[in-house]
């Protein structure tokens, strides 16, 4: 695939183009992966390509290590590269915390005309450093946030568990619910004891044309059927001009994600290894994989109809 390499100090961004090698005049930045062509992003790419899309690959710096205080600048810088690039249109899409990346970029930049938030929250949370630390994987970074904007942190929530109780609570919830991740209950006590206000919901009534939300009720790392609703409802009560398609599941797990991504990802065995992360899918194998096949119609639908718009 033929692609072009952008660095922080030569092009206020760290990311990776890859053009459709059947030529499209729309572009989508992929926010997905640690590292712009790491498998994960490069998986992106090839499925994205087959909606006939270029590609931005995207991520804070090379081998990023957690989500804190980046700056959305970059977003801003690529988005500029890419309209000067013969790129006539512009989407982003994100899954999980890149979900929220995906949303919170959307909600800043008016030059982005379709969203796709894959198991997103509504807000913004405190920032994250992931790596070794005191035997622990990730852990929070005091006075940081996931984003930042103009050299100021982006309001955010602070995580009710700092340092290192937040991963020990992450592990004993994960493995009390067999899950290869779990972290409702850092997430639900952190909201309990630190109710989200306006300041760090995200203002999606901002962001413009297409925005999709896609979640599952039995997502293990966040209640994101609940932030969803919460958006919903959010659209209601306020101005805005995007054209919403918010769709919940009973079953999908934190991967609800399409089929053919997934597929991308996992080219072997991928409804496999889901079963193996997620106890929910080992329940439910068939309904999670008829939520990825449904999740990928729409999303395919969504994408046709920004092309030709």
């Amino acid at each position: 695939m033929k692609r072009s390499r952008f660095d922080i100090e030569k092009d206020g961004f760290y990311g990776t183009y890859w053009s459709c090698t059947e030529g499209s005049d729309c572009g989508v930045i992929a926010v997905l992966g640690d590292d712009p062509e790491d498998h994960m992003a490069r998986a992106a790419v090839k499925w994205l390509h087959t909606l006939g899309l270029n590609v931005m690959t995207m991520s804070p710096e090379k081998k990023a290590c957690g989500y804190h205080n980046y700056p959305l600048e970059y977003v801003e810088k690529a988005i500029q590269w890419l309209k000067s690039h013969h790129n006539r249109k512009i989407g982003i899409l994100g899954a999980s915390t890149t979900g929220t990346m995906a949303l919170t970029a959307a909600s800043f930049f008016s030059d982005i005309t379709l969203t796709i938030a894959m198991t997103p929250s509504d807000f913004v949370w405190q920032g994250v450093m992931q790596g070794k630390k005191d035997g622990c994987k990730e852990w929070p970074v005091e006075g940081e946030s996931l984003f930042s904007y103009k050299g100021k942190p982006v309001p955010c929530m602070p995580f009710h568990y700092q340092h290192p109780q937040y991963w020990k609570l992450i592990e004993k919830e994960s493995k009390e619910t067999g899950n290869m991740l779990a972290s409702r209950k850092l997430f639900d006590d952190s909201e309990a004891a630190h109710p989200i206000t306006d300041l760090e919901a995200i203002k999606v009534e901002n962001i413009q044309g297409k925005l999709v939300l896609v979640g599952a009720e039995d997502d293990a790392l966040w209640d994101t059927a609940k932030y969803i609703r919460r958006m919903k409802q959010r659209l209601t009560e306020r101005p805005h001009s995007c054209q919403l398609e918010a769709v919940i599941y009973e079953h999908g797990t934190h991967f609800a994600f399409p089929e053919g991504l997934i597929k991308a990802i996992l080219p072997v065995g991928s409804g496999l290894v889901i079963r193996l992360a997620f106890t929910a899918a080992k329940k439910y194998p068939k309904e999670c994989r008829r939520t990825r096949q449904d999740i990928e119609r729409r999303i395919e639908e969504s994408v046709a109809e920004f092309k030709n718009s």
